[in-house]
C-alpha cells in the first residue's frame, strides 16, 4: 500500500543503479510508514520532460502515497531521507526535488481484486 513513485529528467543511470535505489527506497519506506515491505511498490520514470525554477536543469518529482495518515515528523524525515538518496544515485541537487506526500482511504486503495477498507 505504500509508494513511491520517482519522476526525473535526466536519463536513466545504469539499470542495476536504479533496481539498487529502488529496493534501499522500498525498505525505508516500510520503515517510516511502518507497514510491511511486501505492500511497498516503487516506480521511476526518467527522461521526463520537465522545468524547475524556469528551466529544465536536472529536476525530479517524487510522490509518497500510502493508507492512512502520515504524521508531520514522518514527512519530514522521509524529505530528508528520500532527498538525500535521490541526490547520491541520480545527482539531482536536493533543491530542485519535490516531493507530494499523500494519505489514502482505505477503500481508495485497491490490491488483489478487493481494497484496504
Amino acid at each position: 500500500m505504500p509508494l513511491i513513485k520517482i519522476q526525473t529528467s535526466i536519463s536513466a543511470p545504469a539499470k542495476s543503479d536504479v533496481e539498487t535505489m529502488l529496493k534501499s527506497l522500498s525498505a525505508k519506506l516500510a520503515k517510516h510508514t511502518g507497514k510491511p515491505e511486501s505492500y511497498v511498490m516503487t516506480a521511476f520514470e526518467a527522461e521526463v520532460p520537465m522545468t524547475f525554477a524556469g528551466n529544465t536543469d536536472p529536476a525530479c518529482y517524487i510522490e509518497i502515497k500510502s493508507v492512512g495518515s502520515m504524521k508531520p515528523e514522518q514527512t519530514q524525515a522521509m524529505s530528508q531521507d528520500f532527498c538525500q538518496e535521490v541526490n547520491q544515485t541520480l545527482s539531482v541537487p536536493k533543491n530542485r526535488i519535490y516531493i507530494e506526500f499523500a494519505d489514502a482511504k482505505g477503500y481508495m486503495w485497491g490490491w488483489n481484486g478487493s481494497t484496504f477498507g
